[in-house]
């Protein structure tokens, strides 16, 4: 159905009508902006939080080293994670969805004014076409009328007995001049007329309903790019709910790693003071006249003294909340299992659209092929019937091999619209949906970049084990190695990675080594570390599992 055949006479309500699309389409941008500036606010204030109670370095009243301390810090980087995933969920609605409405909201309003400039001097040129007609018309009868009156003069001249021939010839010229006029005016009216009607069948049945053809079809385009819009907006959120949820296992797997006995433990070592329990007192017989001796059982000869430096040790699991890496990508099968369900209904029914206009291909080349023979048959001198065989068992085989391969695929999506059926929105194995969540310390490189700032790049995560930034350089770099006396350690980490440490100022290191650490990330995602023959660099943070040990003196015992 086409507005123009029957909306003909509504070019004011379809002026109307597009003007009120195009208003909702702006609308629904506002839209958009406001939940954009919703996400970029909840990410931010979810940052802020997680920095807000987050471990600062000069606290001294907490203690780190209980598993709730440390659960609770993971749950606090896991919510960080979880705020970059609200930031990519803004990213992508701000540039694939925001931008794209305002781009093609200017688009709209320039394609609509021109269509309607168009509508409107096409009815300027039947207006003035009418009003061309209508003034030939009215000529027409003022000279008819005119004719008339000269008519009724001459009549009454002719039989007036007195009249002069003089008046009587006179009226009569006037008449012929009437009649002569009126006579012109009748053709230009009638020029003038079919003109109009011919103009005005041009405008009515070609002119206008192109312009409503093009107006409709602009406005079914803006139908199906807010249809896009919505899907692009869902999309947005569906690519990030496999890494959040990720998230909420790491923080549940934080949870689980809370152990009692342990902090129990810890408590116990922290604050034992090592003394045994006092003994009796002896009974001082005051009664003899002789020394009072000892009990062996006296407090100094049981009085033992502090056993040696007590060792505080962390409580930190290291326990991995999951395995790390990223899935493989999964290679691109026949049968598009790789996709989600519609993306893979409308690839199969795109390629079974193909392989029937293939078929029907092969079916016409076979008919003419059999027509052709049936020609040579008849007639032997325009050619072999023999030499077509060939070339029909070919198609033949093409069309059985084309009929297999439509049964095939038809199979398939009968399978797609089965499991759409039962309302299967399970995600697909794409590899945007795959991957998993990576956090600071954990593991392989997360989603922050050493730079500290947010990154959900594909190829980051591909290329993370093989290559990183160079570590921060300042005017005392060098000279931070050069002191004579070496920094002591704050700690230990055990390295998840290998490190080739080809950059000036780092440190390579092999997969498993430990190290000592004598410097902490700044949130440049470094630390400094030493080997144990003493060589001293820079290793990526995101590379070691670090462990801290509070009032350390300068070295770690029990690596």
């Amino acid at each position: 159905m086409h507005w123009g055949a029957e909306l003909w006479d509504q070019f004011d309500n379809i002026e109307k009508h597009t003007q009120w699309g195009i208003d909702f389409f702006e609308k629904y941008t506002k839209f958009v902006k406001e939940r954009l500036d919703i996400e970029q606010s909840y990410a931010k204030q979810l940052r802020n939080l997680v920095k807000k109670y987050g471990p600062k370095r000069s606290s001294k009243d907490e203690e780190p080293r209980f598993s709730y301390c440390h659960s609770f810090f993971q749950v606090l980087n896991e919510l960080n994670d979880y705020a970059g995933q609200r930031e990519v969920v803004a990213e992508e609605i701000g540039h694939r969805v925001y931008g794209e409405l305002v781009r093609y909201t200017h688009d709209l309003k320039m394609e609509r004014k021109t269509h309607l400039q168009e509508g409107r001097k096409a009815q300027q040129y039947l207006d003035m076409c009418w009003k061309q007609m209508d003034n030939s018309k009215k000529k027409f009868e003022r000279e008819c009328k005119e004719t008339e009156k000269a008519q009724i003069s001459f009549e009454k001249l002719d039989s007036d007995h007195n009249a002069t021939k003089a008046d009587v010839e006179k009226a009569k010229q006037q008449l012929n001049l009437r009649t002569h006029m009126a006579d012109d005016s009748k053709n230009e009216y009638a020029a003038q007329l079919q003109t109009f009607n011919s103009e005005q069948q041009k405008h009515f049945q070609f002119i206008m309903p192109q312009i409503f053809k093009n107006l409709q079809d602009m406005d079914e385009r803006r139908i199906v790019k807010l249809s896009e819009c919505y899907r692009g907006f869902a999309e947005a959120e569906r690519r990030v709910v496999p890494i959040i949820n990720k998230c909420l296992e790491g923080m549940i797997s934080a949870a689980k790693s809370v152990d009692d006995r342990k902090d129990s433990l810890i408590v116990v070592e922290s604050f034992k003071s090592g003394f045994e329990p006092p003994g009796d007192f002896p009974f001082e017989d005051f009664s003899q006249n002789i020394y009072r001796t000892v009990s062996d059982g006296s407090l100094s000869a049981n009085k033992q003294e502090m056993r040696g430096d007590q060792k505080y040790t962390t409580g930190k699991s290291k326990g991995k909340l999951w395995l790390f890496g990223k899935k493989n990508k999964g290679a691109i099968s026949e049968d598009f299992s790789h996709l989600p369900p519609e993306q893979r209904r409308k690839k199969l029914q795109q390629r079974i659209d193909e392989l029937n206009k293939e078929y029907q291909k092969e079916i016409d080349q076979r008919d003419a092929l059999n027509k052709m023979k049936d020609v040579y048959e008849r007639n032997p001198q325009m050619g072999d019937s023999g030499s077509l065989h060939p070339k029909i068992s070919e198609t033949m085989s093409n069309i059985d091999r084309l009929r297999y391969e439509i049964q095939k695929n038809e199979a398939w999506i009968g399978e797609v619209e089965k499991t759409c059926g039962r309302g299967d929105r399970r995600l697909s194995g794409g590899a945007a949906f795959e991957r998993p969540v990576e956090t600071n310390h954990h593991g392989t490189p997360g989603r922050e970049s050493p730079d500290g700032s947010y990154t959900d790049d594909p190829s980051q995560e591909q290329k993370a084990h093989h290559k990183y930034p160079e570590p921060r350089r300042s005017v005392e770099f060098d000279d931070e190695f050069e002191d004579d006396e070496p920094l002591p350690a704050i700690g230990h980490c055990k390295s998840l990675y290998p490190f080739d440490g080809q950059n000036e100022g780092t440190l390579s290191m092999n997969e498993g080594e430990v190290l000592y650490v004598i410097e902490e990330d700044k949130g440049d995602g470094w630390t400094r570390a030493r080997k144990q023959n003493g060589q001293e660099g820079y290793v990526p943070t995101s590379y070691v599992d670090i462990t801290l040990e509070r009032n350390s003196k300068g070295a770690v015992t029990y690596i």
